[in-house]
Order: structure tokens, then C-alpha cells, then sequence
């Protein structure tokens, strides 16, 4: 073989790559399956089949169907984070973070990211179960970290005084998240009444320009996840 053919040659995948690959096909599978029907519903050889394995691969690489929630939990928290929430981390100017925060989450949960976690925590309210203390656990930190940007607005007269932050923060969560999956199917509008939304809850003003977009317009690639 020739150099030139050899470097023209794809490198072959490893069995870490391979594994990779089947783990996120079947938890995207999963995340749809929760979305649709929910953790007692969810029969774990029709996840295998939508993501194109068998239940014995499945089984390789999630225990049971807990262990495949939780773990659909933890990728939902950190794509959103990956996609949006590393924003929240910005304080300097907390009104235009927060406003890009709900319409980024509106773009994401275009693939019914919202709707997964909303369905589970429904399902396990009330109820002392490991997904839903994951639930509540990934709720605290976006509550927090919501509530921090909303303290540093007001310590700076961009946000008005009003209820108390962490009171605020649970508000600007649930707004967005039942806007987006109210809306489903429903682009570009989503992304801008997610903004409407969050500033009539902040006591904010209307955006200056004012009004909906057009129908054939769109947003712009966005950041997006959201619980309580």
C-alpha cells in the first residue's frame, strides 16, 4: 500500500468509539421514550430497537431501567449546560444572560428536551425514588444558579425588587419550560415569547423592537434545559 493510500485509509473505530456511539444512540432513544410515555411505560426493548441495537446491548451498558433514567438525567443536565447553562455563570450583565438563557432553551428543547424532565419529575413527585432525587438535585442547581444572576440584577437596578429571588428563579424555570413545550412545533415564536415571557416575570420592559417576528423568520443557534 502506497503512503497516499494509507493516509487516504479512515481510521478504524475503536472499541471505546464503538461504545460511545451505541450508549448516546440509545439514551437519545431513551430520552424520547420518557418524553412519550414516561418511566413506567418505558419498555426498554422498544428504546433498543428505535436506536437500532438489540436488548442485549442495552443491557450491556445500563443495568436496568433506573439506571437508564438516571443516566438519561445527567445527559440532559449536561448537554443543557454544555449548550446554555455555562452562560449562567456570567454575572456582568444578568438581564441579557437570562434572556438568552430562555431563548436558547427554547431552541434546544425543540428536540423535547423540556418535556423529558418535566414528565419524570411529575411522575416522581412525592415519591422518595433515585430518579426523582436526581430530578430535584438538578433542580436545586439551575434554581441556583437562576437565582444568583436574578440577586445580581437587582444589586444593580436592572431587575426590579420584587418576590424573593429563589421565589423568582422557580417562576423563570416553570415559564420557560411550559412555554417551549406548549409551543412544540411551534418555530421561531417559541424563542421570542420565551423572552416576552421572562421579562413581563422580571418587570422588565418589552423588547425595543417590540412585537412578534415573522413566520419565516428564525432564531439564531441557541444555548437551551430546564427544571426546578
Amino acid at each position: 500500500m502506497t503512503t497516499a493510500a494509507a493516509a487516504a485509509k479512515p481510521a478504524r473505530r475503536t472499541q471505546a468509539d464503538r461504545r460511545a456511539q451505541t450508549r448516546s444512540a440509545l439514551l437519545a432513544a431513551a430520552a424520547r421514550g420518557l418524553s412519550r410515555y414516561g418511566y413506567s411505560n418505558l419498555v426498554l426493548e422498544k428504546v433498543a430497537a428505535e436506536a437500532g441495537y438489540t436488548r442485549g446491548a442495552l443491557y450491556h451498558l445500563f443495568a436496568s431501567k433506573e439506571d437508564l433514567a438516571l443516566a438519561v438525567v445527567e445527559w440532559v443536565r449536561e448537554t443543557w449546560y454544555a449548550e446554555v447553562g455555562w452562560r449562567l455563570s456570567d454575572a456582568t450583565d444578568p438581564v441579557s444572560t437570562l434572556i438568552a438563557v430562555a431563548r436558547g432553551h427554547a431552541v434546544l428543547c425543540r428536540a423535547d428536551m423540556a418535556r423529558v424532565m418535566m414528565t419524570l419529575r411529575v411522575e416522581f413527585s412525592g415519591q422518595d425514588h433515585p430518579v426523582g432525587r436526581k430530578i430535584d438535585e438538578v433542580g436545586r442547581q439551575l434554581v441556583t444558579d437562576c437565582a444568583r444572576l436574578i440577586a445580581a440584577g437587582r444589586r444593580s437596578g436592572a431587575i426590579p425588587p420584587g418576590p424573593p429571588v429563589r421565589v423568582v428563579a422557580r417562576a423563570y424555570l416553570g415559564a420557560i419550560d411550559g412555554l417551549v413545550i406548549n409551543l412544540a412545533g411551534q418555530a421561531p415564536f417559541d424563542a421570542v415569547l420565551a423572552e416576552h415571557a421572562v421579562r413581563g416575570l422580571l418587570g422588565l420592559p418589552p423588547a425595543p423592537t417590540g412585537g412578534l417576528v415573522s413566520p419565516n423568520s428564525s432564531d439564531g443557534p441557541g444555548c437551551g434545559l430546564t427544571d426546578r
